[in-house]
Order: C-alpha cells, then sequence, then structure tokens
C-alpha cells in the first residue's frame, strides 16, 4: 500500500539489542574492529514439517499458552495469529522447540558483511526478512509482499523517516503502525498489517506487529538539515528475488525438501555485493554527520 506523508524533522530512533533473537550484542569498547559477542541459538532436533488442519491446530495448542509455538507456525505460513484461523491447511514444523531462526531461510553468519553496521534484507522468493549487524543475523521474520499488480520493486534502499502510525494514501481506511519509509516518492515502507499467507500488498512490506517494531526501533532514520536536504541516509534495505504468484506457495515445498528455500551467503553476495562500496561510504559518511552534531 502507497503513502507519502509529509517530509517530517529527523529524530534518532532508540537502538534496541535486547531481543532473544538478537545475534549479540556490540562491544565498543574493544581495542580494534567491532567484536560481536555471539549468542547461543537453540536448535531444534531436526527442521521438518507436516500437514495439519488450521483450525485444529489451534484448538489443540491454544490451551498451552504456548505463545513461542503459535509464532513459529505463524512464520512458517507468512501470517499472523488472526489469518492462519482462516487458512485450510497449514505447515506445522515436527519439532518447535528451536529459535526461530532456523525455520526462516537466511544464514547466521554473512562475512561479506562483516564491516557493514547494520543492513536489513527482504527475500521475495521466501517472503521472509533478516536484520544483520556486523553481518550477524541480529532478527528475522515472515513478511508478505507486493501483490501480482503491485509488485515492490527490486533494488537497495534507505531508511529515511518513521511514524508510530500514519494513514495510507491509496485508501485512507488503512491505519499503518510502526512504519518506516525507504521509497520517499513511491511511498514504500515496511509496516505492521494483516498478513494473508501471500503477496498482498500495493508494494509495501508487510509486517507482524511485533516485527515492525523491532525494526522501527532498530533501523535508522535518515538524517536531513531542515525539511528535505538529506545530510546521511538510514540502514541500507536490499529487496531480491521475484516471486512466481501463479505457483503454490513456495513454502509448501517444505514438506519434502525442509532446505528448499534456505538463502545461501553467496545470494546475498550477489544483490548486496555490488553496491557494498556505496553502502560502506554512506556509513562512513552518517559516521561523520552524527560526530559533527
Amino acid at each position: 500500500m502507497k503513502f507519502i506523508p509529509a517530509i517530517f524533522s529527523f529524530c534518532i530512533g532508540a537502538f534496541l539489542l535486547t531481543s532473544c533473537n538478537n545475534a549479540g550484542t556490540v562491544d565498543n569498547d574493544a581495542p580494534g574492529p567491532v567484536v560481536i559477542k555471539k549468542k547461543e541459538r537453540k536448535k531444534p532436533s531436526a527442521v521438518t514439517y507436516h500437514v495439519e488442519k488450521a483450525k485444529a491446530w489451534v484448538k489443540k495448542n491454544d490451551s498451552t499458552g504456548d505463545q513461542r509455538q503459535f509464532d513459529i507456525v505463524t512464520f512458517v505460513n507468512r501470517t499472523d495469529k488472526a489469518n492462519l484461523l482462516r487458512m485450510d491447511s497449514i505447515l506445522v514444523p515436527d519439532d518447535l522447540t528451536g529459535d526461530r531462526e532456523f525455520y526462516l531461510p537466511f544464514p547466521i553468519s554473512v562475512p561479506f558483511l562483516k564491516d557493514v553496521k547494520k543492513i536489513l534484507f527482504f527475500s521475495y522468493p521466501s517472503q521472509s526478512f533478516a536484520a544483520y549487524e556486523y553481518g550477524e543475523l541480529a532478527y528475522t521474520g515472515p513478511t508478505n509482499m507486493g501483490r501480482k499488480k503491485d509488485p515492490t520493486p527490486e533494488g537497495l534502499y534507505y531508511t529515511n523517516w518513521k511514524a508510530e502510525q500514519t494513514t495510507s494514501t491509496f485508501n485512507d481506511e488503512w491505519d499503518l503502525k510502526w512504519n518506516f519509509n525507504i521509497e520517499n516518492k513511491e511511498g514504500i515502507g515496511f509496516h505492521q498489517y494483516e498478513l494473508p499467507g501471500y503477496p498482498a500488498s500495493h508494494s509495501c512490506l508487510r509486517l507482524q506487529e511485533k516485527d515492525a517494531r523491532f525494526l522501527y526501533d532498530w533501523a535508522d532514520q535518515w538524517v536531513l538539515k531542515g525539511t528535505d536536504d538529506v545530510r546521511a541516509k538510514g540502514t541500507p534495505v536490499v529487496v531480491f528475488g521475484t516471486y512466481v504468484f501463479d505457483a503454490p506457495k513456495p513454502w509448501w515445498q517444505l514438506l519434502t525438501n525442509p532446505a528448499a528455500l534456505d538463502i545461501p551467503v553467496s545470494t546475498l553476495e550477489q544483490y548486496a555485493g555490488p553496491k557494498l562500496a556505496e553502502i560502506i561510504a554512506e556509513q562512513n559518511k552518517r559516521a561523520t554527520v552524527e560526530e559533527r552534531k
């Protein structure tokens, strides 16, 4: 869904690094290169899947109060709890005891990004996103991107301005929470909105609310002088790949091949590698601007 609010003055976003899914903490006091203290991740015994009826699974598991299991099942089906209940059959991991990153396709470590403070990827083919800090996975989750009629354009973007709540200019009945703009002229951004389990937006990147809130706090806004002079760009965002709209949902492939959607490091390098020099240059420019403040 597209929206183009007026540009407003810059406000530094709070930097969150407290999620149980973070890659670790940044030790900025260490001499030399930045050191990431990696967290221990809980890996399930196996990542395999089976099919269940949605309402039956929800009824069976609702009484346990285990929100983490619901989260994982919604991640796998690229949806939210409300839309999960509207589905007929759903994909369910055989072992639900692992951390969320083991049920989503992005790699844990991306060595070629070791000098990039923050970067965000959105994968169109797998309908998932991942945030990295110095090449280590900080956060990942599901998304529903642009529908066939209004696809989300591939490319390198940067986070611009943000708003806790705004109204879509495509439809003034749509309230968009935790919105972060990445393309000001086209009005493209990521934000909370319902996830029906397939690309359904008007080119924006829909997220579950807690994921939208995390990215809202994690990513950086642009630095402005006045109202329209961009002194430094925000966090780089890479949107890549295409979605086959006339085929079954790609995650159903996981039934026969649990690694079918895995995104290798080489794929991220294919899309971000040619832009790495620009990303580092913008990062250094931002550091200089912030030092002068």
